[in-house]
């Protein structure tokens, strides 16, 4: 994935995280989107040295800033999110969902440095902490447990900043289409099988017939299966007609 302008632009501040599978877990989900400004702030010596070790990762974190405090990560930034679980708190800042907040931290990640605030594990981030953001985001989860682990919520806001952003999306193309003549022999080898089988009587066969025939077009079976299942139903009928000769 190539590095674009919001993934340039974006800081990811981790503040006063303690966990390093969370810091490490982090330093991934940067690496797997492309983002690599990883900034933190009063970090649990111990933990970030543990997390250093992270596979794949370790240049996130090899070149991450440590600062003693939350002014100093964010000085360069025009526009500071924070992330939060709201929970009863009053926040005083406007608060977005992730879809929304989304294109608006891209279009000013393209533009100048945006900082995307994430709280320590226990306690989030503090009233103080949220004074110095201009809005903040939410990821949508179920009231009766709002909050979420560290690495995986760094990891789901970045995949949704970088969902849209892709370059091209690639495409897949579908099966080749069955054709006509090879769902109407499919037709009535099935036919051929439910008559000896004795769940067709002369009554209603006719409707039986035209019912069958709507199922197989309805099934949409691709043109490379058709054999398949033509060699399958030859071998069932081929074994009724021993077992039960007419």
């Amino acid at each position: 994935m190539s590095a674009e302008p919001a993934a340039t632009g974006l800081r990811i501040v981790l503040v006063e995280p303690r966990n390093p599978l969370n810091i490490g877990a982090a330093a991934r989900a940067m690496s797997n989107f492309g983002f690599t400004q990883l900034r933190l702030v009063k970090p649990y010596n111990v933990a970030f040295q543990e997390a250093r070790s992270a596979v794949r990762s370790r240049y996130i974190l090899e070149a991450a800033s440590v600062t003693a405090s939350l002014p100093e990560a964010i000085a360069d930034c025009a526009l500071v999110v924070g992330t939060t679980a709201v929970g009863h708190r009053d926040l005083h800042l406007p608060l977005y969902r992730l879809e929304a907040a989304a294109p608006m931290i891209r279009t000013q990640a393209a533009e100048s440095p945006v900082a995307l605030l994430f709280g320590s594990e226990k306690f989030g981030l503090s009233n103080e902490h949220l004074s110095f953001c201009h809005w903040l985001l939410r990821i949508p989860t179920r009231e009766q447990h709002g909050s979420m682990n560290l690495g995986q919520a760094v990891a789901i806001c970045l995949y949704e900043l970088q969902r849209d952003s892709a370059v091209e999306t690639q495409h897949f193309a579908g099966p080749d289409p069955i054709l006509a003549a090879d769902e109407e022999r499919i037709t009535a080898l099935l036919l051929d099988l439910l008559e000896r089988s004795g769940y067709v009587n002369e009554r209603t066969a006719a409707s039986t017939e035209l019912k069958l025939r709507r199922l197989v077009r309805r099934l949409g079976i691709p043109a490379s299966d058709a054999e398949t299942w033509l060699g399958i139903f030859r071998q069932i009928l081929w074994k009724l007609k021993q077992d039960h000769p007419a």
